[in-house]
């Protein structure tokens, strides 16, 4: 436990990508198994303990100390796991410090009732805030400490000397500790099979496309265009009799949505994007996400939001691997693909005709009435790519639509988690509304935590303490008035009608653009530009 302690310790005061990445690799080559398979398993999400929620964190520190004072440092510290570290009243005479497998595996077995008792028991054996810490941040799955799924599986190639694709396409048939992947990493086998039925297959990414210096280099003629559907990009697999949908993070989202599973009765994979398609045109992200993160679905949801694919790719095709394949050969494959589907709710992207840059910039920029008016953008694809994993430079691009931009008035701050515990650095942001009689009010549109930099946001939390009008627990309502406020610039990609909003609209991706210290409160934007863009967005 202490080695896994250290590690994330370390990786939570590293900035470098790079450092992290050596970081972990080290410590992959350093620890034994199984201790180093558990830590790889907590690194990228795969160690999910289902008796241990954070109320019982809470509920073992309150049984030590006074429950009031607990509540005050937590709200000072602002991370569950950092605060219960730090406060832990030890009893003396505990038993002997935890192996971090030992952890695991009394975690996997016990239930609910016993999950306390077992907490108590090791805050009371580590010796320190770091391997306290560690601890609770293992049994909450929430590490915060900068390392992505994909960079830890970068490690383990890094360790092994092979492509990062290699581990992925294996991946989903692994399991913790991931004793046949160190062994293979480390040449004492062969590498595992990648042949499991429905398994998922490592996404190919696109780089940002920089106009000033990627156009003048590429040839219009090499490129397919498509919309950059706002949905969310998924592999829909059907081999062997298993089917599943997976995220692009290969996270089986299958149980979520049993209506689109319902609908793979091919044999194959196809890459596409997730959408609620109603009568084949495209809803509102608002509306997918009543679908996402549900352990279970009725049908009155599924009637409510009808999940379907448009499809992007073919990635195997009754047994054969099409990845290899040309991406204008894979395209006709698709086409004839999903027409043999005959699915309502499998349709096909369709390309978009263009001759030169200029003629796609003006599509981009106005793109017409229905569909189009919910991607984000557009994606170019060169015909002659293959399908590789990763984002390699060059075959695939994304030229996103320029962010939409509104000015809007600071109304309340929260105070932030983590690092940013000291700081106001949760945003509330209002634009103006004219009532019946003529008067002007401010109405909440958004939030946003994002988007200033540190000396930036020291900047803004004086201003909320300067400014106080009234305090909500955690949150404080600050002054703004037509003559005296703070004004943000806000971007944001998408514009939706949302009944749970009192504004009416509900902004998608909102984060600080710019902070608008000349601009007077009173010069901020009014509800009906928001509402002007809406319709614009609707096709009216």
């Amino acid at each position: 436990m202490r080695a896994f302690a250290e590690l994330l310790d370390r990786l939570s005061l590293t900035a470098s990508r790079n450092a992290k990445l050596t970081l972990v690799r080290d410590f992959l080559s350093q620890q034994p198994d199984p201790e180093r398979g558990w830590a790889l398993a907590a690194l990228t999400g795969d160690l999910v303990f289902d008796a241990a929620k954070p109320a019982f964190i809470r509920k073992a520190v309150e049984a030590r100390m006074d429950p009031q004072l607990f509540r005050w440092s937590y709200d000072y510290v602002g991370d569950l796991a950092e605060a219960v570290a730090l406060v832990w009243p030890a009893k003396p005479g505990a038993n002997r410090e935890p192996e971090l497998g030992e952890v695991v595996d009394a975690l996997s077995a016990a239930s609910r009732a016993e999950v306390q008792a077992l907490i108590e028991r090791w805050l009371d054996a580590l010796p320190d805030a770091t391997d306290r810490w560690a601890l609770l941040k293992l049994l909450t799955g929430a590490l915060r400490v900068g390392v992505s799924a994909r960079l830890a599986k970068q490690a383990c190639a890094a360790l092994g000397g092979v492509d990062v694709a290699e581990i992925e396409e294996v991946w989903h048939a692994l399991h913790p500790p991931y004793e046949d992947l160190f062994a293979w990493l480390e040449g004492r086998s062969d590498r595992p099979s990648p042949d499991a039925p429905g398994r998922f297959r490592p996404v190919m990414l696109a780089q940002a496309i920089d106009e000033a210096v990627d156009f003048p280099k590429l040839d219009p003629a090499d490129y397919a265009a498509e919309w950059k559907w706002d949905g969310i990009r998924v592999q829909a697999v059907n081999e062997g009799g298993v089917r599943r949908l997976y995220s692009r993070n290969g996270d089986d989202i299958s149980k979520s949505f049993p209506d689109v599973l319902e609908l793979l009765t091919f044999d194959g994979a196809i890459d596409g994007e997730l959408l609620v398609l109603r009568e084949g045109r495209v809803a509102s992200f608002g509306d997918l996400q009543q679908r996402l993160n549900r352990k279970t679905v009725d049908a009155k949801v599924m009637a409510a939001h009808p999940a379907g694919i448009r499809a992007y790719d073919l990635l195997a095709e009754n047994g054969l691997d099409t990845r290899t394949l040309p991406f204008a050969e894979r395209r006709q494959r698709l086409e004839a693909f999903v027409s043999r589907l005959d699915q309502p709710r499998i349709d096909l992207s369709p390309m978009q005709p263009f001759e030169t840059w200029e003629e796609l910039a003006a599509l981009r920029l106005d793109p017409p009435a229905g569909d189009p008016q919910a991607a984000e953008g557009l994606m170019l694809k060169r015909w002659g790519s293959i399908y590789e994993a990763g984002r390699p430079k060059g075959p695939w691009f994304k030229w996103k639509r320029d962010p939409m931009l509104i000015d809007a008035v600071l109304m309340y701050a929260q105070r932030g988690h983590g690092k940013r515990s000291s700081f106001y650095s949760d945003y509330t942001f209002g634009v103006w509304r004219e009532d019946e009689a003529g008067q002007r009010s401010l109405t909440p549109v958004g939030k946003a935590y994002f988007g200033f930099t540190d000396e930036e946001l020291k900047r803004i939390d004086k201003f909320v303490r300067d400014n106080t009008i009234e305090r909500f627990g955690p949150v404080r309502s600050v002054r703004a008035e037509p003559h005296f406020g703070l004004v943000f610039e806000v971007a944001f990609e998408g514009l939706q009608r949302s009944t749970r909003h009192k504004s009416g609209v509900a902004m998608r991706f909102p984060r600080i653009s710019r902070i608008r210290w000349d601009k007077p409160a009173g010069e901020a934007d009014e509800l009906s530009t928001l509402e002007r863009m809406l319709e614009k967005i609707e096709g009216r």
